[in-house]
């Protein structure tokens, strides 16, 4: 079993977290929650340390780690050609996630052979800790099997993966709930790989232009991953999720169908079609659309509960793709597999 640590995300101790820093310095593997979601971490210059996060998540090699930092220092200690510093340190620590060239002292089992590495500095007390009391930056993808939704609370991570991880921390809850945002910063202008919690207009005003390539989207896949949620199946339910492309086909799918199906929606739309629904249909509210944070943060809770329903399959609406539903929609497009509903019957 693993070693499980409960803490409070604000006011907890530092000796708290000694057993975990331990851990990381002498190899093993740490669960630790962030602002966005919870990550599996081991220390960034120890490539067998981190062989064994791919082990325990099932995670294919190609795919690389993103190294967390708690300085500008540690950012140095990772990075060769450190570019935007000035701009970095407007959103850091935060939930943005920066590719730059690598130095030759971070092992290959971090950056899958690239000569770049994905960089972040987390808006966690305890994350921010932990990388302090091991004193090495640590490399972490979602604590999760791979494929699976991201954990977004400490319960979640102990139902997965206790007894695959050395150890895990439960601080509650994540703010976010969705991954951060990936910015290539080798590129000119700097490019989007994956959106999160930062939002286009949002880094626009950072970093000036950003290409946003259709990948980015979710549409498609990067042909090889520069970090995490680029390429493969990401976030998804056991049971078949399909995206609704247009909503106003609710009322008349949530009358007509058949099936033991459980419906994904905007409290908004939930008012609207909740009259309409038999025995066979379940609802799960995701949020409501005044606040497409609240959605972001319930989604991958919301998917895992679709496999702990009597239901044969679940569907998901659609959002609009401004702000952080840009990002929503890249998970639901990658948790789905690409299934769309575009009229009825399907």
């Amino acid at each position: 079993m693993s070693l499980i640590i409960r803490v409070d995300p604000v006011n907890f101790k530092p000796e708290d977290l000694f057993p975990a820093a331990e851990a990381v310095k002498s190899g093993k593997t740490v669960a630790f929650p962030t602002e966005t979601v919870y990550g599996l971490g081991a220390d960034a210059f120890n490539g067998e340390a981190c062989l064994k996060i791919f082990k325990i998540k099932n995670r294919q090699p190609d795919n690389p780690l993103i190294v967390h930092i708690n300085s500008f220092e540690q950012l140095y200690s990772v990075a060769r050609e450190v570019i935007l510093e000035d701009k970095l340190k407007r959103v850091w620590p935060g939930p943005l996630t920066v590719i730059l060239k690598k130095r030759p002292e971070v092992p290959v089992e971090v950056t899958a052979g690239l000569d770049t590495v994905a960089v972040r500095m987390p808006a966690h007390l305890v994350a921010l800790k932990l990388i302090e009391l091991s004193g090495t930056p640590i490399a972490a993808p979602s604590a999760n099997i791979s494929g699976r939704p991201s954990p977004t609370s400490g319960k979640t991570v102990i139902e997965e993966l206790n007894g695959r991880a050395d150890v895990i921390i439960d601080a509650g809850d994540t703010f976010f709930g969705v991954e951060s945002t990936i910015v290539d910063l080798t590129k000119q202008p700097p490019t989007l790989l994956r959106p999160g919690p930062f939002t286009i207009d949002e880094l626009t005003s950072i970093f000036g232009k950003i290409e946003v390539p259709p990948e980015a989207t979710g549409i498609s896949d990067f042909e090889r991953p520069l970090a995490p949620g680029m390429k493969y199946r990401h976030y998804a339910p056991e049971k078949d999720l399909y995206l609704l492309v247009d909503n106003s086909l609710l009322p008349e799918l949530v009358r007509r169908i058949d099936r033991k199906v459980a419906f994904l929606l905007t409290e908004e739309n939930y008012m609207k079609v909740k009259d309409l629904a038999r025995d066979n249909v379940t609802f799960i509210i995701l949020g409501t659309e005044y606040n497409l944070y609240t959605v972001a943060r319930n989604l991958f809770e919301s998917l895992r509960k679709i496999d702990r329903l009597d239901v044969e399959f679940a569907v998901i609406q659609s959002f609009k793709e401004e702000g952080i539903g840009l990002a929503i929609m890249n998970r639901i497009r990658k948790a789905s597999g690409r299934k769309f509903i575009r009229f009825y019957p399907f």
